[in-house]
């Protein structure tokens, strides 16, 4: 297990990321025309909210409505669905980190005015917590790509290849998909237990 110098060891809360879309601005505006993108309530990584806007995701003729779009505005369009989502929808994802998008599936997104057909940018997103330089330092984690992560519970157990994002302004939280959640009996908020 990570313990710091004063030896307590190294616990995380973890937050549930249901299925939810990013987006360019260019193909918003394709979506939802002149409606601009309103916050909802933030989420804990800074400068991040949750949209009062949704989407539909098509696949063929498979659908998934109301799907919501976090903001703000990104640098590519990026669609994070569950494997439970993708046997609906009939694809198959890769896990991917966020923005490694190449070679990702292809889905169609449906807005109030309009649809954009992607050739690339579905993916089920990796378990990763966010971290700041300091806490990875101060648990020796510095330079280290993944850990793994203890969970208590009646359906508990060890998830690995957890991947670590270090980066200045980053709120400290693991972030699993509702696939994961399930399989432990997490809810929001629960905490995990960082083990090497």
């Amino acid at each position: 297990m990570c313990y710091n110098e004063y030896g307590d060891r190294m616990e995380v809360v973890i937050g549930i990321s249901n299925r939810h879309v990013h987006l360019k601005e260019e193909e918003y505006k394709i979506l939802f025309g002149d409606e601009e993108l309103t916050e909802c309530k933030p989420i804990n990584q800074p400068g991040q909210f949750a949209s009062n806007q949704f989407v539909t995701l098509k696949n063929g003729d498979r659908v998934i409505e109301h799907v919501r779009i976090l903001g703000p505005f990104r640098k590519y369009n990026q669609i994070e669905i569950s494997k439970t989502d993708a046997r609906l929808l009939k694809l198959d994802p890769p896990v991917r980190m966020s923005g490694n998008l190449e070679g990702s599936s292809p889905i169609t997104i449906i807005g109030p005015k309009g649809q954009i057909e992607l050739k690339e940018g579905c993916i089920i997103a990796d378990r990763h917590i966010h971290m700041l330089p300091e806490q990875a330092k101060l648990y020796g984690l510095e330079g280290v790509e993944k850990v793994s992560v203890k969970i208590n519970g009646e359906k508990g157990g060890i998830m690995e290849n957890v991947y670590l994002r270090v980066a200045p302004n980053s709120y400290y939280e693991m972030h699993i998909d509702t696939d994961d959640a399930n399989a432990h009996l997490i809810n929001n908020g629960d905490v995990g237990i960082i083990i090497k």
